[in-house]
């Protein structure tokens, strides 16, 4: 009779392999930061009068791309190299323009008083705007709001944003809040 070579057993190494798996989804960590944060403007009431709504409207700026990747800013057709200084203009109102946003006094804690602008930015594109596009957009977008931030911490803290504690930081998002709103994609290219 010829020798039998011992067979390792591996009757239990699917159990094996499942504890570990399990291991790895219960300690691994996922990104809760990535992706594009965005906070949608409250809804109207219903009972507002006409003349309100007039006024909300003047701190709502709409942002367009439409199929051929052109950006339309208001009324107004716009390069993306120009978006962004049409956007601080637009959230600063630094004329108090009265067709631009209005600004209430609101008391920031830690800071003290400061005129917070109401404008939104409301974004649209069309189904088929580029990917490139968009994300072009979005970048101009906030790349506005973070020049701002970073004048705001210049000013007031003699430092940019990133510079500045948490705390600090948390003062200039509330004076300079990040309104931008995003439609749902459609057809805007005959707008």
């Amino acid at each position: 009779m010829g020798k039998k070579t011992p067979a390792i057993n591996s009757s239990s190494t699917a159990d094996i392999a499942f504890l570990l798996l399990c291991y790895f989804l219960m300690t691994t960590t996922m990104g809760s930061n990535t992706g594009l944060q965005r906070r949608l403007p409250p809804m109207p009431d219903a009972n507002q009068k006409a003349e309100d709504q007039k006024v909300n409207r003047r701190n709502i700026i709409v942002v367009k791309i439409n199929s051929a990747d052109r950006i339309l800013a208001g009324t107004d057709p716009i390069d993306v190299s120009q978006l962004k200084d049409k956007i601080k203009i637009f959230l600063t109102n630094p004329t108090d323009d009265p067709s631009l946003p209005e600004k209430t006094m609101t008391d920031i804690e830690g800071f003290g008083e400061y005129a917070v602008s109401k404008g939104v930015i409301s974004l649209q594109n069309d189904r088929g705007t580029s990917y490139h596009a968009y994300i072009a957009v979005q970048n101009e977008l906030v790349k506005a709001v973070n020049e701002l931030r970073d004048e705001f911490a210049t000013r007031n803290y003699g430092r940019d944003f990133n510079a500045c504690t948490s705390d600090q930081q948390e003062i200039i998002k509330k004076a300079v809040p990040q309104n931008i709103s995003e439609a749902e994609p459609k057809d805007v290219s005959r707008k």
